[in-house]
């Protein structure tokens, strides 16, 4: 039973794909054979070997399918007349320089020079797909410094953020106090005041008459 894997997807992995699915598609079978066959070759199911094909791979391959299916044209035709013309090499190269390029003859085709354009088509290819993946990866390399420097800047100000906290609660806390201590002493203000009257009008008081005698108000 193949295992399901759930790492990335490597550049040898889009490769081994790519390969398998083009000689399939050459040789008249179909994508669903080559889905299979890859994933029992690197651990994954057919199903994910079809979705990465789809959305990833196959618009990387595009003159590559075409010249598979060219490839597949000319075998069926072969085997059709029942023999083939020539080097089976030389002859299958051949239609897919002229379907590529259309400036070959098969007379002026050799083995050789078709092996060179071949390995010429494959080194651009591969090429371009590492210089897509160098791309690839400077861009995920660009966002993952923005996004550390985004968590520093953050980190900063929530450390900040946390001091001038820490300053409010410390001014709170002297208020407060300065506050209750405020209370207190209008508290014993307002209790002495109120003792000074009591004894105020507990007091007895005099007045002089008219004879010069003090006489006691009630």
């Amino acid at each position: 039973m193949t295992a399901v894997r759930q790492d990335a997807w490597s550049a040898e992995d889009d490769l081994i794909l790519a390969e398998v699915t083009l000689r399939h598609i050459r040789e008249g079978s179909t994508q669903l054979t080559a889905f299979e066959e890859v994933g029992e070759k690197i651990g994954r199911t057919a199903a994910a070997c079809g979705f990465r094909w789809n959305s990833c791979v196959r618009k990387r391959y595009e003159a590559a399918i075409g010249i598979a299916k060219a490839q597949r044209q000319k075998r069926n035709y072969m085997k059709k007349q029942g023999s083939l013309v020539g080097s089976p090499a030389v002859a299958s190269l051949t239609s897919v320089v002229e379907l590529e390029e259309g400036i070959y003859k098969n007379d002026g085709v050799t083995e050789e020079t078709i092996s060179i354009d071949a390995v010429i088509r494959f080194l651009r290819g591969w090429k371009n797909t590492v210089q897509e993946s160098n791309r690839h990866v400077k861009m995920l390399e660009k966002e993952l410094r923005m996004k550390d420097e985004e968590l520093l800047n953050l980190r900063e100000e929530n450390k900040r953020l946390f001091s001038q906290v820490n300053e409010v609660q410390s001014d709170y806390r002297v208020v407060n106090d300065d506050y209750k201590a405020l209370i207190q002493i209008m508290d014993r203000a307002r209790r002495l005041a109120f003792l000074n009257e009591e004894e105020d009008e507990s007091k007895t008081r005099f007045k002089m008459d008219a004879n010069g005698n003090l006489e006691r108000i009630e």
